[in-house]
């Protein structure tokens, strides 16, 4: 793909939505990681559900820890891997207590040292949190950057430094929205709505979708 087609891609999508954001509800740095770390094979709409009821009760690092792994296992007991996600909850509420003073650290190697957080959460933070143009490659991005050729690539790691590359400066910054959500609603796994597809005659997917 071409980079003037690329760019018309990402032109388009911010047109259609200037100001995308997240689907997670939350509040604070911390509460947006708190959802992240849920997020991971779940779907936003069950971590909200959850994040609902836990926020009103404990939403800050010292709030959370005090719940400790089985009090905090009772709000998120619908959540797959619960268990695994609420031990790394309360470890990164210790982390941050002894070594952040309680704040979320807006740089990538500090992020990354927090227990339960990866590339992909570290670059949401980056991202949604303190307004840095990285992408987090999920499973739609993956979908999208390889179906549309815009950034095509053999894992995420590929197609995040292919997205960096290629997608223009000015649209970074929204560019990890724009594609997550395009992959979730449009450019889905299963059956790619390309007839309601505003990119669709830019795309270079061969088994474009017809009409009913």
């Amino acid at each position: 793909m071409n980079a003037a087609k690329r760019r018309e891609i990402f032109e388009r999508l911010s047109k259609a939505n200037p100001e995308p954001s997240t689907e997670l509800n939350y509040a604070t740095p911390f509460e947006l990681l708190v959802a992240v770390i849920l997020s991971a094979q779940a779907t936003d709409k069950s971590v909200n559900k959850a994040t609902e009821v836990l926020f009103q009760h404990a939403n800050t690092p010292a709030a959370i820890k005090t719940l400790g792994v089985t009090g905090l296992t009772h709000y998120i007991r619908t959540i797959g891997l619960y268990n695994a996600k609420a031990k790394n909850i309360i470890a990164t509420c210790n982390v941050l207590l002894k070594h952040f003073a309680g704040q979320v650290p807006a740089d990538r190697e500090a992020l990354e040292s927090l227990p339960g957080v990866g590339r992909k959460t570290a670059n949401v933070m980056l991202n949604v949190a303190f307004g840095q143009p990285t992408i987090a490659v999920d499973t739609h991005i993956f979908r999208v950057a390889n179906r549309t050729g815009i950034a095509p690539g053999k894992n995420e790691r590929a197609v995040e430094e292919g997205l960096l590359q290629f997608v223009p400066a000015e649209y970074q910054l929204h560019a990890h929205h724009w594609l997550i959500l395009h992959g979730r609603y449009v450019c889905k796994a299963r059956k790619p709505d390309c007839p309601h597809c505003l990119i669709a005659d830019l795309c270079e997917f061969k088994h474009k979708t017809k009409a009913p």
